[in-house]
């Protein structure tokens, strides 16, 4: 295809991508950043619950305009709704649901991925880097959760590649990531690193291991994302 073609996804398709992959009865947690926009895009009639450690467990969408509750409130501290059977729970309770290990999938946003799965997804400002986000508590979700996905772009503004042989930024400690949705990519994270899924509109496998720093195989049953 020509290069007038190539559509990269916006953060609301990203997060429907990844919504689209999360499996009936799941337990999940949505990171800040475009992992909770999926909270728009979820099946709750699949029984997936959407759980957050500031103490929502059984959340769904984003609040309409004039239906807002002050205290209802997702990671990312934007209004959303519960779904009936919803709970609020202690802070201290909700960081005891993701340590006994039954959160299913816990979503985060990254800076960096590497082709082993480790990922950075925070920075002490002592690096001189403030405009990135602190720790959070991506290091209970990555110790307690089943998997660890990752929804981010894929590279910096600059168009620096964010997938990486290697991370420069912290690592986030804890259990690797195995899936990784970009605006350009679904990719697996397995033993042999990167494996491309999905590809967005125009892009073809060239195009996205040119801006891709680590070696990129390519599923048998490659296929468009479904935007």
């Amino acid at each position: 295809m020509s290069a007038e073609a190539r559509e990269p996804l916006n953060r609301e398709q990203v997060a429907a991508v990844l919504a689209g992959r999360l499996e009936r009865d799941w337990i999940v947690n949505l990171g800040v950043g475009i992992p909770v926009l999926a909270c728009d895009f979820v099946d709750l009639d699949a029984g997936i619950v959407l759980s957050s450690e500031n103490g929502l467990i059984g959340y769904g969408w984003h609040a309409p305009h004039g239906h807002e509750d002050l205290d209802i409130v997702s990671p990312g501290m934007q209004y959303v709704v519960l779904q009936p059977g919803a709970a609020i729970v202690h802070h201290a309770d909700a960081f005891g649901l993701i340590r006994s290990g039954r959160v299913d999938c816990s979503v985060l946003g990254a800076y960096e991925a590497a082709a082993d799965g480790s990922f950075a997804n925070w920075t002490p400002h002592a690096d001189g880097r403030t405009d990135l986000g602190g720790v959070g508590g991506a290091m209970d979700l990555t110790q307690g959760a089943k998997r660890v996905w990752l929804a981010m772009f894929h590279t910096t503004p600059e168009g620096a590649p964010r997938l990486v042989e290697r991370c420069t930024l912290p690592v986030t400690g804890g259990r690797h990531a195995s899936l990784v949705v970009t605006d350009l990519a679904v990719i697996e994270v397995g033993e042999r690193g990167f494996e491309l899924l999905e590809h967005a509109p125009g892009y073809s496998v060239e195009d996205i291991q040119a801006v891709t720093a680590a070696p990129l195989s390519v599923s048998p049953s490659l296929r468009p994302m479904p935007v």
